[in-house]
């Protein structure tokens, strides 16, 4: 059975850290713990004091001074690997953790899961190729030699960089090495680690040049498993559960994040709030379990965006100065068919097409694969029709030779509703309300990746409520919006009203209002 030493690096908080080792070893698994030497030494006298009795707990022969970005930290992890290899023989696997770090599993659970997969857990993705690395410095993380650290001696780190490039001072990567990079957080075999520790003692030329690069521990040991494991015996993923903001910050899990964070593929979750109380002694309690269930959904990261993004939708960022000059025409008059359900407003828009021969266009701006003539490329992906909306409808009333055009949008696309509303062009805005059952809500969760199917039904139907608010939501900023033109068609409405809202949004004829809403099953799910 699966083993596990676990490796932890850390810095503060001795009491959540001796509450870890000794969840963590209390079901039969080992930690071999590094304290930066940069922290309280009573802290660290405290923690060494309050574990000194349990064999299952190693510390680190020699500790160091970390920094964000340097080579410490991998030294770090070497010096808690070594410690880990040599007092516990019976590990079977080795797992990087930090203080900010919980399980999200039970151990029988994780034991099982390893015992069943008999690989190398990593993410590591090719350095070059890959979009890993976002924004900032790439190949000169590993062509200079970085011996400041960027956070605490900026100056220092920027001069040096500059003078090397300016000299021409680059050094070349080890050549039989493909440099990859991926998050620091890994699970690997033993005999992965032994051979990593082995490698080392024979190639010193590999310690010198991730020494002097810059942030090592995305590089290092995903570099090293890849140059020293089949990759069939590694899976491309870490096993701990993690995510980022807008912004690149690392989202903090709370109390309320519990179910949600039982229901992911992963075993471990990091960062737990040092305040959530409550979800650190539940998670600390689940551990040492036996019999749990988990049913996996992996739905996380989009429930968060969802609820996290409620409120902000086209708030964030100022129209561009381009979008506001640019504009459709005074001439034209352009129709939006504003719907959540888009089935419903793709037939709405089949029978307007039939009827009054008007080109119309489906959901352009919020699906992908939206059917669009060829207008020279600008219509070949989402990011360039959202980017430069206005000049794809002027293209589109250009292709169609006409001055009508009808498109369909989706009630959270408020933004293009209010920029096209503010062209000099005529804006006409039907909102097609439809009633939501709670099948269909929970068919909306799944189809959008807020749930998975393996959710459990309880945490679906808490979700409910939350989904359904957020539609009503967007509704009631469409019709709060001011718009001039703005024409509603009901689901649950009279039939007369709803042909005089067509009447009107379209200005054709009753009867061809009449005609358009012949379709007995509109609205049928």
């Amino acid at each position: 059975m699966a083993r596990i030493a676990y490796i932890l690096l850390c810095h503060k908080d001795p009491d959540a850290i001796i509450a870890q080792a000794e969840r963590l070893t209390a079901v039969g698994d080992y930690i071999a713990i590094h304290f930066d030497a940069s922290a309280s030494a009573a802290d660290f006298k405290r923690i060494r004091g309050a574990l000194k009795n349990s064999p299952n707990v190693a510390f680190a022969k020699k500790r160091i001074k970390c920094g964000w970005g340097e080579w410490s930290l991998v030294q770090a992890s070497l010096h808690a690997v070594q410690a880990a290899v040599e007092a516990f023989p019976r590990a079977t696997h080795f797992y990087m953790l930090s203080g900010d770090c919980m399980a999200i599993k039970t151990a029988e659970y994780a034991h099982r899961f390893l015992d069943e997969n008999d690989k190398d857990f990593i993410e590591s993705h090719d350095f070059f190729a890959s979009d890993w690395i976002k924004t900032g410095m790439k190949e000169d993380r590993l062509i200079y030699r970085h011996y400041f650290n960027e956070r605490t001696q900026s100056k220092l780190f920027y001069a040096a960089y500059e003078a090397q490039k300016r000299l021409g001072l680059t050094r070349e990567i080890p050549e039989d090495l493909q440099i990859m990079i991926g998050s620091q957080w890994w699970c690997l075999r033993r005999r992965t680690i032994e051979a990593i520790l082995e490698f080392l003692r024979q190639r010193r030329d590999v310690v010198r040049f991730f020494s002097t690069t810059w942030i090592p521990d995305e590089t290092f040991f995903q570099t090293l498993v890849r140059h020293l494991i089949p990759r069939s015996e590694i899976e491309n993923r870490t096993l701990t559960f993690l995510m980022f903001s807008d912004y690149g910050m690392p989202v903090t899990f709370y109390n309320d994040h519990y179910d949600m964070l039982l229901s992911q593929d992963y075993l471990f979750a990091r960062k737990i709030s040092p305040e959530a109380h409550q979800l650190k002694q539940k998670l600390g309690e689940l551990y040492a379990s036996e019999g749990v269930a988990f049913q996996i959904s992996n739905e996380g990261r989009n429930l968060h965006g969802f609820l996290t993004g409620r409120g902000r939708v086209g708030r964030r960022f100022a129209p561009r100065f381009w979008e506001a000059a640019n504009t459709i025409g005074p001439d034209r008059d352009l129709y939006l068919v504003v719907c959540k359900k888009w089935h419903v407003a793709k037939r709405l828009i089949d029978q307007i097409a039939s009827e009054t021969n008007l080109p119309c266009i489906e959901y352009l701006f919020n699906e992908a694969d939206a059917p669009l003539p060829d207008l020279g490329g600008i219509e070949t992906t989402l990011v360039k029709r959202s980017r430069h909306r206005r000049a794809v409808m002027r293209l589109l009333f250009d292709h169609f030779d006409t001055d009508k055009l009808v498109i369909c949008l989706d009630p959270a696309s408020l933004d293009i509703v209010q920029d096209f509303c503010s062209d000099r062009a005529r804006t006409h805005v039907l909102e097609v309300q439809c009633t939501y059952s709670d099948d269909y809500l929970v068919g909306h969760a799944h189809r959008v990746g807020l749930a998975g199917q393996n959710s459990p039904a309880a945490t679906v139907e808490r979700l409910l409520p939350t989904i359904r608010s957020d539609l009503a939501y967007e509704s009631e900023q469409l019709r709060s919006a001011g718009l001039d033109r703005f024409h509603r068609l009901r689901e649950t409405g009279d039939p007369a009203e709803n042909v005089a809202a067509i009447s009107k949004f379209l200005g054709v004829p009753k009867d061809t209002a009449q005609a358009i809403l012949r379709l007995d099953y509109l609205f049928a799910d």
